[in-house]
């Protein structure tokens, strides 16, 4: 029987927010070429998120944009649909700048290690750092977040959905017990 549980509500995420914030800060006081880009679609609306509580703490308006990386993925043959060819959103150099990625939840490591190779076919970043609301483990990948809101302890076959209020409405992080069968 699956069971559904909010793991984090409203509050939780932008305290978690605040907290990645706040940690970028203590690590780039000056953001000296920082970068947002923000991983379709969950990890976009987190770096706009990000990018505006950095603006209200520093004053620095940084640059910040999107990538798909749909077409990138290694594991799109199990997945329901083809990959598709879609262009990144990125109005800027990223050469030679800090680049933060965000996304919503790091999990086998495989949708990252697809957004940096997306992210060197634009050009070569100083430094790639990650960002994440929720780190739930289960690595295939050596992939580590620099920055994380919440590590959870999760199994595999569970599920783990971020709804943010730009996509559902409502902002909250939902874990589904047993949806997915053992590998």
């Amino acid at each position: 029987m699956l069971s559904k549980q909010i793991i984090q509500n409203e509050v939780d995420i932008e305290e978690s927010l605040s907290r990645i914030c706040h940690q970028l800060l203590q690590k780039h006081p000056q953001l000296k070429e920082m970068v947002l880009v923000g991983i379709r679609s969950g990890g976009v609306y987190l770096a706009q998120r990000l990018k505006q509580k950095i603006f209200q703490k520093s004053g620095v308006d940084l640059p910040a944009g999107v990538i798909d990386i749909t077409l990138y993925r290694d594991d799109w043959t199990r997945l329901t649909q083809t990959p598709e060819v879609k262009k990144a959103d990125i109005l800027f150099s990223i050469e030679d700048k800090n680049v933060l990625l965000v996304d919503d939840v790091l999990f086998t490591g495989r949708t990252i290690r697809a957004a940096i190779d997306a992210l060197l076919d634009l050009g070569r970043p100083r430094r790639v750092e990650l960002a994440i609301l929720i780190d739930r483990g289960h690595r295939e990948l050596p992939i580590h977040a620099d920055y994380v809101g919440k590590v959870l302890e999760t199994s595999r076959q569970d599920s783990i959905n971020v709804e943010l209020k730009e996509m559902t409405g409502v902002d909250q992080v939902v874990i589904e017990h047993g949806k997915y069968p053992n590998p």
